[in-house]
């Protein structure tokens, strides 16, 4: 679906938002100067006007006028400003697409005194366009903006769509937070493999390798990764002999506990939003 008449407004022109204008453009969504980005920095600002031909705005107020889409790429601890900026300015048909972490629908449709909404939970691959991105609407969304949305969310990644709300606390723990336990094992790997006398650039290329070409290698057999696991696992060999000592150390307990508190802080810190939603 490209509209080339849809009026795009990117509000927050961090790394995030930066990745998601770059896919809008890329994917010829809209027309580029249908794009509007709204940041403080106007150096930022200047330089994606002359990448890629976009609509600069340091006034939000301003950026959201018309809009048929606006999408927030703001750090939370900035959006009670935009919620006061954006407050009861909104057109009843504008959509809005938020990925600001732990914010549930409530704190954006009271903040902005707004119901079309759609929240997200993206992950940081979404910066090379590898991302995938968890979302669900609020009622008022309408079908044409459902296809729109999802359109916007494969620019940057893969998406899935969830009914109820509370799935984005659970996709915070898995997904969103997924990259820092791969980096984590990553590096445990990479200093393991200099332990044993590799250089650490030959640890690194070995170790980045092995875990690309172990998930195409999933994705190309469709088949569940424990069958993947015992192909690999030799009696008496190698793999057998680091994999049980792997779970004497309680490895899947350790992952599955992580994600439980990621889960639980993800709670908390919407609870948060809540009480630290700006006064009308």
């Amino acid at each position: 679906m490209n509209d080339k008449g849809t009026v795009i407004t990117i509000i927050g022109a961090g790394n995030m938002g930066s990745a998601i204008l770059a896919g809008i453009i890329r994917e010829g969504l809209t027309a580029p100067e249908n794009v509007r980005t709204a940041d403080k920095h106007e150096a930022r600002l200047q330089e994606l006007q002359a990448e890629y031909g976009i609509t600069p705005f340091t006034d939000n107020r301003q950026a959201i006028e018309s809009a048929d889409v606006v999408i927030l790429c703001i750090k939370p601890q900035h959006l009670k400003y935009v919620l006061q900026d954006l407050d009861n300015r909104l057109p009843k048909k504008t959509l809005v697409i938020s990925i600001v972490a732990g914010v549930p629908l409530a704190v954006l449709a009271e903040g902005l005194n707004h119901g079309c909404i759609i929240r997200t939970m993206p992950n940081t691959p979404a910066q090379i366009g590898e991302g995938i991105t968890v979302w669900t609407a609020t009622e008022e969304v309408s079908a044409h903006q459902m296809e729109l949305a999802k359109n916007i969310l494969l620019a940057f990644g893969e998406e899935v769509q969830v009914t109820e709300e509370h799935f984005l606390d659970m996709a915070t723990a898995l997904s969103g937070s997924g990259p820092a336990y791969v980096f984590l094992f990553m590096e445990a790997m990479i200093d393991a493999g200099v332990h044993l006398g590799f250089p650490r650039n030959v640890a690194e290329k070995l170790v980045a390798q092995t875990l690309r070409g172990s998930v195409n290698y999933y994705e190309a057999m469709k088949e569940h990764p424990a069958e993947l696991r015992n192909d690999v696992t030799s009696p008496g060999g190698t793999s057998a002999a680091a994999l049980y000592y792997l779970e004497r150390a309680g490895f899947r307990t350790a992952i599955a506990r992580a994600i439980w508190a990621a889960y639980e802080r993800s709670v908390e810190l919407g609870q948060g939003q809540v009480l630290r939603n700006p006064e009308k």
